[in-house]
């Protein structure tokens, strides 16, 4: 048996000739089967020193531990660390354009531990959080918000407040996934963190990612294919 193989001419261009080729030889329907690989995902986590990994190596941080854990479970993300110590919702606010220039395809907004901290007005953190989720839907990137809760000395209804704020926002954006306490099982446990009892350890990153991770996987899940 014998074929004839076409003629790579400027009639066909270089593209069509290979095609018509492979085709020839019957190889077309392999290539076209051949799996599509898909690209890394950059997943952005927008915080503060929880996020920046204060007080520990860098590797050892949230999102670099995070990033190892879901390789582990077989994806291909790249986690952007944007953590700004002691950087609050307002902060977090004004660098938002400039955290976004690395081109996320996903967004952790894990920011108001700073706010907490010093007292500030929970209304002006909500519009603050609101503005970054409102941007980041008109981008059409997919959101995790991680809340936090405000330190039991401020009083229990400035808590109630406090705690309330993530929860509204969490509520009147649906398609936003919600992870409540972004210390869950770490806050107040002297094991779990540092000698300020306010950042995680190297045990308390992990249990971090633990906790969160099945949350990450679903955020992940919204991520258009590529």
């Amino acid at each position: 048996m014998s074929f004839r193989v076409p003629r790579l001419s400027h009639r066909y261009g270089r593209r069509a000739a290979l095609r018509k080729l492979l085709a020839c030889i019957g190889l077309l329907p392999l290539l076209a089967a051949a799996p599509v690989q898909a690209a890394e995902v950059r997943l952005l986590m927008l915080g503060d020193s929880i996020t920046a990994a204060y007080g520990l190596a860098r590797g050892q941080g949230l999102p670099a531990r995070l990033e190892a854990a879901l390789r582990a479970k077989g994806h291909d993300v790249r986690v952007i660390d944007a953590g700004v110590s002691g950087d609050t919702t307002a902060g977090g606010r004004a660098r938002l354009d400039w955290a976004l220039a690395e081109r996320p395809q996903a967004v952790i907004v894990a920011l108001g531990g700073n706010d907490g901290l010093r007292g500030i007005e929970p209304r002006a953190s909500e519009a603050n959080l609101a503005a970054i989720l409102d941007a980041l839907k008109a981008r059409g990137l997919p959101v995790m918000l991680a809340g936090m809760l405000a330190p039991p000395n401020l009083g229990a209804d400035y808590g109630r407040e406090f705690a309330g704020t993530f929860t509204r926002l969490s509520e009147a954006r649906p398609e936003v996934v919600f992870y409540p306490f972004l210390l869950d099982g770490v806050a107040g446990n002297p094991e779990m963190n540092q000698p300020d009892r306010i950042h995680p350890n190297e045990a308390g990153v992990a249990e971090l990612v633990r906790r969160m991770l099945p949350s990450v996987e679903s955020l992940l899940g919204r991520v258009p294919a590529s």
